[in-house]
C-alpha cells in the first residue's frame, strides 16, 4: 500500500453529525499535532512510527528507525534469546558490512561488538542513543516540515470540521 492510501485509511470519513469512534486505528488531529511536540511522542504512537518510517524511507534513511525499533524490541527479549537477537541486530545494522548499516562512530561500533559477545538487554543502548539523537536533530525537524506530515495534519483538520 502506498503512503497516501495508508494515510487515507487512517483518517476517519465521517458523515456530518456522527462522532468518530475511539478506535485505535483512526488518527485524531490531536494525536498528529502531539507528534510535533517531540520525537519521543511521535515514536510512542504506532501510526506515528509508520508515518515517520515512510518519511525516512523517502530519504533513504529507514535503517535508523528500523534499528531503533529493533533495539526497543530487544530490550524486552527473554534472556535465553538475547544472544541470537543481538547477533541478528549486530549483523543487520552495526557490522561494518551490514546491509542497513547505521551511522555511528568507530568507537561505538567496536564497543557494541564487544558487548554482544556477552549480551545484556542494554548492549545496544549507546548506539541506540546516537541514532535517536541523529533522528531527533536531523530527520525529525525535516519530517515536521515535510509535505507528508503537513498534508496529513491538514487533511485531518479539514475532516474534523465536517
Amino acid at each position: 500500500m502506498d503512503v497516501k492510501a495508508y494515510l487515507r485509511s487512517m483518517i476517519p470519513h465521517l458523515e456530518p453529525g456522527i462522532k468518530p469512534s475511539k478506535s485505535k486505528d483512526i488518527l485524531s488531529v490531536n494525536e498528529v499535532m502531539q507528534w510535533s511536540q517531540s520525537l519521543e511522542k511521535l515514536l510512542a504512537n504506532q501510526i506515528g512510527q509508520d508515518v515517520f518510517g515512510n518519511f525516512l524511507k523517502s530519504e533513504f534513511s529507514e535503517e535508523n528507525i528500523e534499528f531503533w525499533l529493533a533495539c526497543e524490541d530487544y530490550k524486552k527479549t527473554e534472556s535465553d534469546l538475547l544472544h541470537c537477537k543481538a547477533e541478528k541486530i549486530y549483523k543487520a545494522f552495526v557490522h561494518s558490512d551490514a546491509a542497513k548499516q547505521i551511522n555511528i562512530d568507530f568507537r561505538t561500533r567496536e564497543s557494541t561488538a564487544k558487548k554482544i559477545k556477552a549480551p545484556t538487554p542494554t548492549c545496544f543502548d549507546e548506539a541506540q542513543k546516537i541514532i535517536y539523537t541523529l533522528m531527533e536533530k536531523d530527520s525529525y525537524p525535516r519530517f515536521l516540515k515535510s509535505n507528508m506530515y503537513l498534508n496529513l495534519l491538514n487533511e485531518l483538520q479539514a475532516n474534523s470540521l465536517k
